[in-house]
């Protein structure tokens, strides 16, 4: 007998190569995507994605060997979805990717399948940008064509619920955080996204001063609270100050680093933040360098979680 749910909870993100063909896969996908490329022509974009996959997959898989051959967000994000079964009896729980497998057709397949027609989706970026929020609500509804009751939750940064849940991580460190610099490190995006009125940037602002005044009223206290941008590519103008300035501000102190604009660690955190970034701050005579977890699927945040789709 076929087990009857309610609705569907359908959790969004970016995606990892799980091996060196998804990795070809992932950057053709994202360089393809007009979110993240401002190329009108189709075509173009996909000209300029076959040059860049052709000039950093190899690059950029000789970091994945680094991390295991493969990102941990598709494990980590199996974790969350059997946590939320575990949770919800009468919720369908899935995920979808954008740039790798589960890609969104094979996601509503199944909703239809099991004659689901109430969704939630969830994008799991907690700030909304047109690169992130955007381009995968956007993936979805264009597969789903207009065949479901669609509910979509943009930004959640705010959640007093969830920024426990961050803070949870912060403390989870059990540092003495006096000795402490905290930066919270953000993915970088171009200044003219920006400049077009992407509100990432202002999101990004107004959770670091959430998050301080949280940690004050904790009367968890840090050397100082900073804020940087990390993941720059190209010859762009991207936003600052970059992880990597910043780094250059503390010789002779220790740092705790918090990746503010990611749910689900991936490899930007695995790799760039706790491989790549530490080899700089080493470098910069920064004595201690630490790296928090992201959410993932801790309690807290699973919490969250049944609070948003009650």
């Amino acid at each position: 007998m076929n087990k009857k749910y309610k609705k569907a909870l359908i959790l969004l993100n970016m995606g990892g190569a799980r091996n060196k063909d998804e990795l070809k896969t992932f950057l053709s996908n994202m360089f393809q995507d007009e979110n993240i490329v401002d190329i009108k022509s189709g075509f173009l974009r996909y000209l300029l994605s076959r040059f860049i996959v052709y000039r950093r997959l190899n690059i950029a898989w000789e970091n994945y060997k680094q991390i295991d051959n493969k990102s941990p967000i598709n494990d980590l994000t199996k974790q969350l979805v059997k946590k939320l079964e575990d949770t919800f009896e009468d919720v369908y729980i899935d995920q979808v990717m954008r740039y790798t497998p589960p890609f969104a057709n094979e996601c509503i397949k199944k909703l239809k399948d099991k004659g689901i027609k109430d969704i939630v989706l969830l994008p799991l970026y907690p700030q909304y940008s047109t690169t992130t929020t955007k381009s995968s609500i956007e993936d979805f509804l264009k597969v789903a064509k207009e065949e479901f009751n669609i509910q979509t939750i943009e930004e959640f940064y705010e959640n007093s619920t969830f920024n426990d849940a961050l803070i949870e991580e912060i403390t989870n460190k059990n540092l003495d955080f006096e000795e402490y610099n905290l930066i919270f490190s953000a993915h970088g995006l171009p200044q003219k996204i920006i400049n077009k009125g992407d509100p990432y940037q202002k999101q990004i602002i107004s959770h670091v001063e959430i998050l301080s005044k949280k940690l004050k009223d904790k009367n968890i206290k840090f050397m100082s609270t900073n804020l940087a941008y990390q993941s720059k590519i190209g010859p762009l103008k991207w936003l600052e100050p970059s992880l990597e300035d910043m780094l250059k501000n503390f010789k002779d102190k220790k740092i705790l680093i918090y990746p503010i604009s990611f749910i689900i660690d991936n490899a930007e955190t695995y790799f760039e933040l706790s491989i790549e970034y530490k080899e700089i701050a080493k470098n910069l005579g920064i004595i201690d360098y630490q790296v928090c977890s992201c959410v993932n699927s801790s309690n807290k945040f699973i919490e969250f979680i049944k609070e948003i789709i009650r």
